[in-house]
């Protein structure tokens, strides 16, 4: 559990400063589950830069609660929480500083997204939260305001989680909770994961993980865990401490995520996964007359295949479907072995290729079309799908060829311009997995928009 806040001050000597205004935001890493936002009187003096700046000045703070009359509200949403903030060094200062004043030690863990940002996302121009969310393209309102920089904190820590692929913070989140808990009873832990499409973690009582999957129905699957009565579900039963998700909406982020993670956690409980899921690829050769050929043959380490399968069964299949959409032919798919022509000719459904009858360059065209639309070699586009909420798609980037990563956007100009979108992918290994997780799926799913760029 986080607090995400922003605190604004008088200005002025070093820890001499008082809090003129304060929003706390407290987050479970999916949405905001409580809030708190207030003036604060602070009983001295406002400095006139600050008051240039945030607008705040004495006159709207007469009225305003004084420290004191909101320091349990402050300690009852941030218990059990680590503290986040944009420069949390200041604000857990001045936080402390006020509690000291009181005569009432305050201490929390603390997460600066400064320091996060410099590490997830390097390279930006700055890191001031003005300029970062601008380059982001995060909404901010009430801009040198406490709410207004609170919001604008919530919506970026949400893009850090999704871009730290080694769960340094959720790990760290869930051996802070855990100290402050009895051992969870699997009931309760099932009774607060959702129903929906993403990647989960299970944890042990030091924050590690030991798990790493994926499922469309999250809460359906752990209770399967936690059920179950394999060698594997009793290990996780007698370990788990915690279970963390992130939601994905889209099954194919899900699977990229759950691929990517596992390589980069190596969780004890995880199968060292397979290295070869698919054993079967698409490939062609042009024929001693001309012709496209196209085979579905065992995966060869010296040639690229346009896609892979994971079995041959799914590979025959997927090629059956393509002599029946692009009017091919099964001799020349590697689908009937034959002499003569092949069986579809006979029954018109074959234009000839299989005994030279239709030419080479009407046959290759139509060929050409499955080898390119089954292929994303040299292609610079991306796949747009469902994202965590109605309001939101998720992104996949491929560039030269290349898959570069995946991120989740709720505004047109996040993807239409350029430097936005690649701040917002959270980079990721292009391998043999990937290719294979993506090109299936975009076989498989008719509701993926694929925009050239």
């Amino acid at each position: 559990m986080y607090a995400i806040l922003d605190i604004e001050t008088t200005g002025g000597k070093y820890n001499e400063e008082g809090i003129t205004e304060i929003a706390i935001y407290r987050f479970d890493g999916h949405k905001v589950t409580d809030q708190f936002i207030s003036l604060i009187n602070p009983e001295r003096e406002i400095q006139p830069f600050v008051v240039n700046l945030t607008g705040i000045n004495s006159n709207m703070l007469k009225n305003a609660p004084k420290f004191y009359e909101v320091a349990k509200r402050i300690v009852e949403i941030t218990e059990d929480c680590i503290i986040v903030a944009h420069n949390s060094e200041f604000d857990y200062r001045i936080l402390k500083t006020e509690f000291r004043r009181l005569g009432f030690p305050f201490k929390r863990k603390t997460l600066c997204t400064v320091e996060l940002s410099q590490q997830l996302i390097p390279n930006m121009e700055s890191y001031s939260l003005g300029k970062l969310t601008r380059a982001l393209g995060i909404p901010v309102s009430d801009r040198h305001r406490a709410n207004g920089d609170a919001l604008a904190t919530v919506k970026l820590f949400k893009m850090l989680l999704n871009k730290d692929s080694d769960k340094k913070i959720i790990k760290q989140a869930v051996k802070v909770e855990q100290k402050s808990k009895l051992a969870p009873n699997l009931k309760e832990i099932i009774e607060e994961l959702p129903s929906e499409t993403g990647v989960y973690y299970i944890h042990d009582a030091d924050g590690n993980i030991i798990y790493i999957g994926k499922s469309n129905n999250i809460r359906k699957r752990i209770t399967q865990h936690f059920t179950n009565k394999n060698s594997k579900s009793k290990k996780i039963q007698v370990k788990v401490a915690a279970v963390t998700y992130e939601k994905t909406g889209s099954e194919l982020v899900a699977l990229l995520k759950e691929s990517e993670e596992i390589k980069t956690n190596k969780p004890l409980l995880n199968r060292a996964l397979k290295r070869n899921l698919f054993t079967q690829g698409l490939y062609s050769f042009i024929d001693s007359n001309g012709y496209i050929n196209l085979r579905i043959e065992s995966i060869k380490k010296d040639k690229k295949p346009i896609t892979t399968f994971t079995n041959r069964k799914s590979g025959i299949s997927f090629m059956n479907k393509m002599v029946e959409s692009y009017d091919l032919c099964t001799k020349l798919c590697g689908l009937e072995k034959t002499e003569s022509s092949c069986f579809n000719y006979g029954i018109e459904d074959c234009f000839g290729a299989c005994i030279k009858k239709e030419i080479p360059e009407a046959y290759n065209k139509r060929a050409s079309v499955v080898i390119e639309k089954n292929s994303y070699e040299n292609k610079d586009m991306i796949l747009i799908d469902r994202g965590r909420d109605i309001h939101e798609k998720s992104v996949l980037l491929i560039k030269d060829g290349v898959f570069r990563g995946l991120g989740f956007f709720d505004l047109n100009h996040q993807i239409n311009n350029r430097d936005i979108l690649e701040s917002l992918i959270t980079p990721m290994q292009n391998n043999r997995d990937t290719q294979h997780i993506i090109q299936s799926y975009m076989r498989r799913n008719k509701h993926l928009k694929i925009i050239q760029l």
